[in-house]
């Protein structure tokens, strides 16, 4: 059962004062940890900031030695009212570096709170002298902050970070959202013109094509999704690259599927003509800039593919 704050005793207030520095020194501690390899200025910052909480821990430890003696009760934040449940982002791998800046913000915030109000319950001058200077050291955290990173995040190391950043980008979005593009936009092509050479028939073209670019969409992300848990390859969220993934596939294939909403056969085929010629050109213009691949090759690449396929659907369709 949860304990409210109210209700704590001196001892007790002393004894989650220091729980709580340290459980926010390991957190900055693994933040640190985290990012050293794509974030190193960040993570110095971090360090820095551990080692912070590390001098309140100990300044708290030795004011509770001096009243209470060497036993230090078992209490957690999670075992008091009032406190926000916070996610166990610092666990999460790979760790984003603008999530966990803005994590460190909410921990500063909720410290000041803690220490203003643990000093109203406090009556002892000297612990509650502590918990003030505690608390008003945690209100210039912010500004703390804002001198380390001034300090480690130097010119150059932003923009060894944004470097780095730009690459995760790539890594854990736009690959996985370009295989869908890929996927989608070319893999469809031969059921969806088999199907209107076929038929004839716009609407069954269109029907066709939704059916396949939705069941591929959802192929493609959950084989992203079950494929990589990101923990070791360092690819992000499993469910993020396995949506961007999917919802890419799907967009590729709808591309060239709406067009067969036009009823008159002639305008459908040469409107999906048209946008099939653009989804191409999109993944080439994709490719080049994310992947620095030269145009000129990764045009013909995906133009040779897309043609392959789309002269397949139609050579099985009218034969």
């Amino acid at each position: 059962m949860l304990k409210k704050f109210k209700d704590l005793t001196e001892r007790e207030i002393l004894a989650l004062a220091i729980q709580n520095e340290e459980e926010d020194g390991r957190i900055f501690g693994e933040f640190a940890d985290q990012l050293r390899e794509a974030y190193p200025a960040t993570a110095e910052m971090f360090e820095e900031m551990r080692k912070e909480e590390a001098a309140h821990r100990d300044r708290l430890f030795a004011t509770f030695r001096e009243r209470f003696g060497e036993h230090i009760p078992l209490i957690r934040r999670e075992n008091v009212k009032g406190f926000l449940q916070r996610k166990p982002l610092w666990l999460v791998r790979p760790l984003g570096v603008n999530a966990a800046r803005k994590h460190a913000q909410m921990m500063e915030m909720e410290a000041v709170r803690f220490y203003q109000k643990a000093a109203d319950r406090v009556s002892h001058a000297g612990t509650r002298e502590l918990l003030n200077k505690l608390a008003d050291e945690e209100r210039k955290h912010s500004t703390t902050a804002g001198e380390l990173e001034e300090k480690h995040l130097t010119e150059h190391a932003r923009a060894q970070e944004d470097k780095s950043h730009e690459k995760l980008f790539v890594l854990q979005i736009v690959q996985p959202g370009l295989a869908g593009l890929i996927d989608g936009s070319i893999s469809t092509l031969a059921p969806i013109f088999a199907a209107a050479y076929a038929t004839h028939r716009t609407w069954d073209a269109f029907l066709v094509g939704l059916a396949a670019s939705i069941g591929a969409g959802i192929s493609m992300g959950f084989t992203e999704a079950l494929s990589d848990d990101g923990s070791l390859t360092g690819r992000g969220s499993p469910w993020i690259r396995g949506a961007a993934t999917g919802l890419m596939t799907t967009a590729g294939g709808m591309g060239h599927t709406l067009p067969f909403l036009i009823k008159d056969f002639r305008i459908a085929m040469i409107v999906a003509l048209l946008v099939v010629a653009l989804e191409l050109a999109t993944i080439s213009f994709i490719r080049h800039k994310y992947m620095d691949s030269p145009f000129l090759q990764v045009t013909f690449q995906v133009l040779i593919g897309g043609v392959l396929v789309l002269l397949t659907g139609i050579l099985i369709g009218s034969s």
